[in-house]
């Protein structure tokens, strides 16, 4: 019998995990990528609860383990830069167990180089066209020849083309705000440490691992608007500085690296929201099937946890909606928790930046600050959690 062909869109986390589960089975995956190497940019991310038993499955736990960046402390400050509290990482953010903190790049790599050996990646090219037949997926490539495969998985983000394609134009629901991220020079001399900054509707944070290495920095701002200038970096650069110039503490010399920052991000928080993460023989998976928003922290690890439910069901009589049926509960969950965090993350007013900081002040002399956290982290944990393997 023929191996069934896959292709997959899209080489960042979703997509290679993916392609690992479909190989173990025995399937022939080709993985194509528009950008023309694994993308290097990007920034920390969390693997949660059944996400670390996925890793653990696929053998890649203690690999992604070696990678965790270590963050030991989490600064608040004043505009003066003096700090306001500093409290551990790992209790704040809510870690436990086996969970992981780890650079976007280096979980993209880690998953690429256990799935490099027969698995087949295309870099520098993209799906132009995809007709969905009887006999199988007619694909047309921006620069490579046409080919047909037996499915097509769309793991190509929150403003997937995969997914326009075969669903058309589906709005994003827009959180209330935006965020930037880029690398600086580690102007404070930071160490596995991240410094948090609040002014009313917005957020700046800035991380580094290490005092003689680029720090990556963070700037969230509320705005109504769904789609402010999409696609557009000059533009997006001139939205990054009108919000935050002149805001205090170290904002104003972030704001004069962004330009010389190679690896510049901007997006809306927003979510994915569809009926169906299927048509025909094409799927979607990842933040283009369901993205949590960045504010979730837990967009990795649905990302994770989805493909391992569609490595496992693709090609079953009924495989594209089992994986639905187990996956969406979990989503779902992951879906509020995001809309929470997204309203915390940019504080209001002076007076919800006050009561903050009055919170983190006092929380470090409680004597059980660690059940206080994990009661307001109830949530998170909860959704992290909300799916059987």
């Amino acid at each position: 019998m023929t191996a069934k062909r896959v292709l997959i869109s899209g080489a960042g986390v979703a997509g290679p995990a993916c392609a690992f589960w479909l190989r173990e089975r025995g399937f022939e995956v080709t993985v194509v990528e528009r950008a023309p190497a694994l993308r290097e940019a990007g920034y920390k991310v969390d693997v949660r609860g059944a996400a670390t038993e996925v890793l653990r499955r696929m053998g890649l736990l203690e690999a992604a383990q070696a990678a965790d960046t270590g963050m030991r402390q989490i600064t608040y400050v004043r505009g003066n830069g003096k700090p306001i509290a500093a409290l551990p990482a790992d209790l704040l953010m809510g870690r436990r167990g086996d969970d992981v903190e780890i650079m976007r790049w280096d979980l993209s790599r880690i998953l690429h180089d256990a799935t490099a050996d027969g698995v087949e990646y295309v870099f520098g090219d993209a799906i132009a066209k995809i007709a969905d037949g009887p006999e199988g997926v007619d694909v047309a490539f921006e620069r490579g020849a046409p080919r047909r495969f037996d499915y097509v998985i769309g793991a190509d983000g929150l403003h997937s083309a995969t997914r326009r394609m075969v669903l058309g134009e589906t709005p994003l629901s827009h959180l209330g705000a935006y965020i930037s991220i880029f690398s600086t020079p580690n102007l404070l001399g930071i160490e596995r440490e991240e410094v948090m900054y609040f002014r009313p509707g917005r957020l700046v944070f800035a991380y580094a691992m290490d005092p003689d290495q680029d720090a990556r920095v963070g700037l969230a701002f509320a705005a109504p608007s769904p789609d402010l200038a999409r696609g557009d970096v000059a533009a997006q650069k001139r939205l990054v500085r009108e919000a935050f110039e002149g805001q205090g503490w170290k904002v104003d010399e972030f704001l004069a690296a962004m330009d010389d920052a190679s690896d510049f991000y901007f997006d809306s928080m927003s979510q994915v929201e569809l009926p169906s993460w299927s048509r025909g023989r094409v799927a979607l998976l990842g933040d283009a099937a369901h993205c949590p928003a960045p504010a979730s922290g837990q967009g990795t690890s649905l990302a994770l946890v989805g493909a391992y439910l569609l490595g496992k069901h693709l090609g079953e009589p009924d495989g594209l909606a089992a994986y639905e049926r187990t996956m969406r509960p979990y989503v779902e969950k992951n879906m509020a928790f995001g809309k929470k965090m997204a309203k915390d993350m940019v504080p209001g007013g002076r007076l919800a930046i006050a009561f903050r900081s009055y919170g983190m002040r006092t929380l470090k002399y409680h004597p059980r600050k660690e059940q206080v956290i994990d009661k307001i982290l109830a949530p998170m944990h909860e959704a992290a959690n909300a799916v059987e393997l």
